[in-house]
């Protein structure tokens, strides 16, 4: 068994990560010593069976990254630090009983969230941006539409002004990206949720924000905060990339053809098929190993870093052969996690909707799209944790815009 580190970066991630995964489940196994920025050691589990392990075994397994056996090596500006916070009191780090008053209070959050208004959202401002280029006869799907959509949703159902979209897209991306603007994008997260639940502390509303403030387990304002920032960053970029992936999708496989020409029968098809192939949440830190133990043939030691590596388990042959129709009716991916740290389900629902909506409309409103650049040309953004497209340029015939505004 190979025991070289594989550096978790590189243009392998930008191409054809699946193909990546592959080799390193053929060199190292179902557990893989890799390098973050940095140099940083870590382990990176891509099989199924090993990954169901650590995901629900909070015991052996913990999500608390004080037990982390490398913040001594660690610079102050290390770029993955808002990914892998020390001592940030948000849900992510939160274990036990704590945790899991916690997850209740985000999770009935969430679930209060009008099933109406989520899709007239959706819907709304999915037709005012399709209404900024619709006249022209060409866009790029991403920039121009599905990286805009799901934080203009989500920041209105969490209470902020549509004004203050635009430089919270800017600022999630940042951050997510863990380059050079990481820290910056981080803090004016944290600057914006300060000044939303001051202001909701002052005016209650008919929002999340207002309803996390309401609930019983004495959270201050300091762990609201934080838990907003990690929903608004988890459901915004991955949902961005499942749109984009879906679209790419439609657009280039001659099975879903008959959706774009007419008809919805495929989106869901699509959209679930994009879980299991080309998952926007690629890989996730982490979890850390509370003591000596064994994994996937691996010794690890207390205080290692594990990450989850979805999309190298969703391909695991262990349980499906490559290039199978594993897809279908079948959730049993890792797209939105697993155990007591799996993404909340009326969190999935919402994504699921925003996403669905946005594609749906395209479609609608565009029956004649089609790609306006070579598909082999498509290019991904180097991350190994996110996977979405830069752009998805498309032409179509140009249509007068709807009109209308979202109030």
């Amino acid at each position: 068994m190979n025991t070289d580190p594989v550096p978790l970066s590189g243009a392998g991630f930008q191409r054809e990560p699946a193909e990546l995964y592959r080799r390193m489940r053929q060199d190292h196994g179902s557990v893989v010593p890799v390098l973050l920025d940095g140099d940083v050691p870590a382990w990176l589990v891509v099989g199924y069976r090993e990954l169901h392990q650590v995901t629900g075994d909070p015991v052996t397994f913990s999500r608390d990254s004080d037990l982390w056996n490398q913040w001594d090596t660690l610079p102050d500006d290390w770029p993955l630090l808002p990914m892998i916070g020390r001592k940030q009191p948000s849900i992510l780090y939160t274990v036990g009983e704590r945790h899991r008053v916690r997850a209740a209070m985000i999770s009935d959050a969430l679930e209060a969230v009008s099933a109406h208004e989520l899709r007239a959202l959706a819907e709304r401002f999915a037709d005012e941006l399709l209404d900024a280029v619709c006249g022209r006869g060409a866009a790029d799907l991403i920039a121009q539409y599905a990286m805009l959509l799901p934080v203009r949703v989500l920041a209105r159902l969490y209470g902020f002004s549509e004004e203050e979209g635009p430089a919270l897209v800017t600022a999630l991306n940042d951050m997510i990206d863990g380059q050079e603007r990481a820290i910056a994008g981080q803090r004016h997260l944290g600057v914006s949720m300060a000044r939303l639940l001051a202001e909701r502390a002052a005016a209650p509303a008919d929002d999340v924000a207002s309803r996390m403030l309401a609930a019983e387990g004495g959270f201050t304002h300091e762990e609201i905060a934080q838990d907003l920032m990690v929903m608004l960053a988890a459901g915004h970029q991955p949902t961005a990339d499942w749109i984009g992936n879906s679209l790419r999708l439609m657009l280039t496989d001659d099975r879903f053809a008959a959706s774009l020409f007419g008809g919805r029968d495929s989106v869901a098809a699509a959209m679930n098929e994009v879980l299991w192939e080309d998952t926007p949440t690629q890989n996730v830190a982490g979890r850390w190993a509370t003591r000596d133990v064994r994994l996937g043939g691996r010794a690890l030691r207390a205080g290692d870093l594990v990450l989850l590596g979805l999309q190298g388990a969703n391909d695991d042959p262990q349980i499906r052969t490559h290039g199978s129709a594993l897809t279908g009716g079948n959730n049993a991916h890792f797209s939105f996690g697993h155990g007591e740290h799996r993404c909340p389900f009326p969190a999935q629902e919402i994504a699921e909707v925003i996403a669905r909506t946005g594609i749906e409309v395209v479609l609608d409103r565009l029956p004649d799209i089609d790609l306006a650049a070579p598909a082999a040309s498509l290019t991904r953004r180097p991350s190994p944790w996110l996977r979405g497209l830069t752009e998805l340029p498309v032409q179509f015939t140009p249509i007068p815009p709807r009109g209308g505004t979202p109030q």
